[in-house]
C-alpha cells in the first residue's frame, strides 16, 4: 500500500525564471553613459554611433545623449545622439 497518494501529479509543474529581456530605454528618451538600452539573446538589435555591445549581446550607451532606433540595410540599429 502506498503511503503517499498521487506522488507523480506535480512532476511536470516546473517553470523557468524569466530573463527580463527587451528594450530598457526607448527611442526619444535621454540616457547616460553606461546605461543598458537593450537586453537580448543574439543580435536582434545592432549597435550604432555612441553604443557598444557586451559579450552577452547587451547593448549599452557609451556617452550621454538621446536614444534613436532606426533601420540600416535591413538591420535594426540603435544609436545615442549627443
Amino acid at each position: 500500500m502506498a503511503h503517499v497518494k498521487a506522488g507523480g501529479v506535480a512532476k511536470g509543474n516546473k517553470d523557468s525564471v524569466s530573463k527580463r529581456l527587451g528594450v530598457k530605454i526607448y527611442g526619444g528618451q535621454n540616457t547616460k553613459s553606461g546605461n543598458i538600452l537593450v537586453r537580448q539573446k543574439g543580435t536582434k538589435i545592432y549597435p550604432g554611433d555612441g553604443v557598444m555591445m557586451g559579450k552577452d549581446f547587451t547593448v549599452f550607451a557609451v556617452h550621454d545623449g538621446l536614444v534613436k532606433f532606426y533601420q540600416k540595410l535591413g538591420k535594426r540599429m540603435v544609436s545615442v545622439m549627443p
